[in-house]
């Protein structure tokens, strides 16, 4: 029976995951439709491989990677396909939830999109998830120090973007 108390807790757990992970989603992907079947994939394999999850470690930072590990493997199979990936500038990322800014939301979006899949899936973790470093570094699968340095090159890419006029050189 113990067993049977296992499941709905793991399936409960997931479940308050979901919008989490539609948001990461979107973030990778930059289509809703695509984040969304990114994310069916993603559970799917999930509850596959619930057995592979260790109790007492973040679930959100487990799915997280395999979602990650899901997306590439569907770049690869597009690209394969010589199919050509477009954003949908209406649908392209979820916006930043929380504080707000003075810089418009839609310019943050296309900032956001034009960045590489690494520093958009480093930034949509630590910074639009709230995982700590070593939490976003694990569910990549990359070194701490890759994912610092993923973030400080997408946070130099997005202030270049959004205030361009603050990074060029003065006159003399």
């Amino acid at each position: 029976m113990n067993s049977m108390h296992d499941t709905p807790s793991f399936g409960a757990s997931l479940s308050a995951l979901v919008p989490r992970l539609r948001r990461f989603g979107r973030l990778l992907t930059g289509h809703a439709q695509d984040a969304d079947d990114l994310v069916q994939l993603a559970l799917a394999r999930a509850w596959q491989h619930q057995a592979r999850w260790e109790p007492g470690t973040r679930l959100d930072s487990w799915i997280f990677r395999i979602m990650q590990n899901a997306w590439i493997d569907e770049v690869r199979a597009r690209q394969r396909q010589a199919q050509v990936l477009v954003a949908d500038t209406d649908e392209a990322l979820a916006a930043t939830a929380g504080a707000p800014s003075p810089v418009d939301a839609i310019a943050v979006r296309q900032a956001v999109a034009q960045l590489s899949e690494d520093h958009r899936a480093a930034v949509a973790l630590v910074l639009v998830e709230g995982l700590s470093y070593k939490e976003a570094a694990e569910a990549l699968g990359v070194p701490m120090g890759t994912l610092t340095s993923r973030l400080a090159r997408a946070r130099e890419q997005l202030q270049a973007l959004l205030a361009p006029e603050e990074k060029q050189p003065c006159a003399t």
